[in-house]
């Protein structure tokens, strides 16, 4: 019996720890009021944020297009699964929560940032990512070419322009054209002053790929400039407002062949500017281009409340359903099992919020439908104890034997559920991932409530006897 005592007490404790830690506003009214009126320093308990996804606290979500036009067919997709990941790690920096950025067709890709409520700051978020480009010297008739189409098209619209053979050339930089090294190559950069002259620079490192690749740009560009471009603009001329800009461009001889994958970009620049461009290479180069948002959509806050409220709304409504069930149809037993059901509910948003698990609306959903899978496994045991007191047995013995009967069918039921979950989370896409998520993790509770708080309950409050009137037990 003192066995028991023990196990209820550590339920109760950790229900209590569990259920303040989802909400404390009260339990740290209490702590204020005792503070003041004892003359006391109690402290207040430990609080975290629950995380919401875009759907429920709004945001922004933006869709852009890449420029693929230099880039195999083999290799769009690993160039596209780069760009997703590049931009994925650079929005975190800013904290943004539970960021979604994700390939959409051949060459889209869908950013969507929970908690931006400026589509422009989001766009200048996505911007900061640098496009780290080496580029080579024109040839002199190229550079005519390209001369005399920009002049070619001056003045017309862009209805006009289309009409003239090769229009595309105007758009295209005059004296310099890319090549196949990008900042796709680059491992890391760092700042490294000049033993002579003191002045920062850049020192560029690239990847075993870049190495190669850099070795043959500047092999067969010895004698020339190479120029090095930043989001399309010089890499170090900067404005008064400390600004790239594109009034000169900073393009260093190729003095010999470069091995070792190794480069340092030299110039009048301030340490300043030299620390922001390293942070900003390190963040993550893009592989290709992506320009401005071909779409974008804000998210409202005022829409993501009445999503939250609604979606809280029903789940209160289904978990009263889901009591009354129980008690009417088990009684006691059901009684017992809407407590373990209220222990399944704290104990599953404590585990949402220490983790931080993004709630989505698709979140939300996978959490209620595992209640009712908790429920399902309460059912279970509760039918075969009922087969087993018609046999004839005790009540003590008829709950372990009910337990152990329905064990199978739960364990294959959450088993699979669980199974379907992993696939979910694995090959879907956000939000499929936050249903499969918490549909997971709401079925590992459900079974550790339904089969040992539940039980549990069962023999602790019918103290190892049979209870009596026992209609209200059976």
């Amino acid at each position: 019996m003192r066995h028991k005592n023990l196990i209820f007490i550590g339920i109760l404790l950790l229900a209590f720890f569990a259920g303040n830690f989802v909400y404390s506003d009260y339990f740290n009214k209490g702590v204020d009021l005792l503070n003041q009126r004892l003359s006391l320093n109690f402290s207040h308990f430990w609080t975290k944020p629950f995380r919401l996804g875009l759907d429920l606290q709004g945001g922004v979500s933006l869709i852009y297009e890449a420029d693929l036009t230099n880039i195999d067919d083999k290799d769009k997709a690993e160039v596209m699964a780069g760009l997703r990941d590049v931009i994925e790690r650079r929005v975190n920096l800013f904290g943004v929560t539970e960021p979604s950025v994700q390939v959409s067709g051949e060459n889209r890709l869908i950013v969507e940032l929970a908690g931006i409520k400026d589509v422009d700051e989001a766009i200048g978020m996505i911007g900061e990512t640098p496009y780290l480009e080496f580029l080579e010297q024109r040839t002199e008739e190229e550079t005519k070419q390209i001369i005399d189409k920009i002049t070619e098209v001056q003045g017309k619209t862009i209805e006009e322009m289309q009409e003239v053979e090769n229009w595309e050339l105007a758009f295209q930089h005059p004296y310099f054209k890319p090549t196949e090294l990008t900042g796709k190559y680059l491992k890391k950069s760092q700042v490294v002053f000049d033993q002579t002259s003191y002045k920062p620079t850049i020192q560029l490192q690239f990847n075993d790929e870049g190495a190669v690749l850099f070795e043959q740009v500047t092999e067969r560009n010895v004698g020339n400039p190479l120029a090095i471009f930043l989001d399309g603009m010089s890499i170090v001329d900067t404005d008064a407002d400390n600004q790239i800009t594109q009034a000169d461009i900073y393009a260093p001889i190729v003095q010999d062949k470069i091995s070792g994958g190794k480069a340092v970009i030299t110039g009048d620049m301030s340490t300043q500017r030299a620390n922001e461009i390293v942070r900003r290479l390190n963040s993550g180069a893009l592989p290709v281009k992506i320009g401005t948002p071909i779409s974008q959509k804000a998210v409202g806050p005022t829409l993501g409340e009445v999503s939250l409220r609604e979606s809280l709304l029903a789940g209160i409504l289904g978990f009263l359903a889901i009591l009354l069930f129980l008690i009417i149809f088990y009684r006691i037993p059901g009684l017992l099992a809407s407590f373990s059901l209220l222990f399944y509910i704290v104990l599953m948003l404590s585990l949402v919020k220490l983790f931080s698990i993004t709630l989505t609306l698709a979140g939300i959903a996978g959490f209620i439908l595992s209640m009712g899978m908790a429920v399902d496994a309460n059912i279970l045991v509760f039918s075969r104890m009922r087969e087993e007191i018609k046999s004839g047995k005790t009540f003590q013995q008829s709950i372990a034997e009910g337990l152990k009967r329905a064990w199978p069918s739960i364990r294959d039921g959450n088993f699979t559920t669980i199974l379907v979950a992993l696939v979910l989370f694995f090959l879907g896409t956000s939000f499929v991932k936050g249903f499969a998520l918490t549909l997971m993790l709401g079925n590992i509770i459900g079974m550790f409530t339904s089969i040992f708080i539940t039980n549990h309950f069962l023999k602790f409050f019918s103290r190892g006897k049979t209870p009596r009137p026992m209609w209200l037990w059976k």
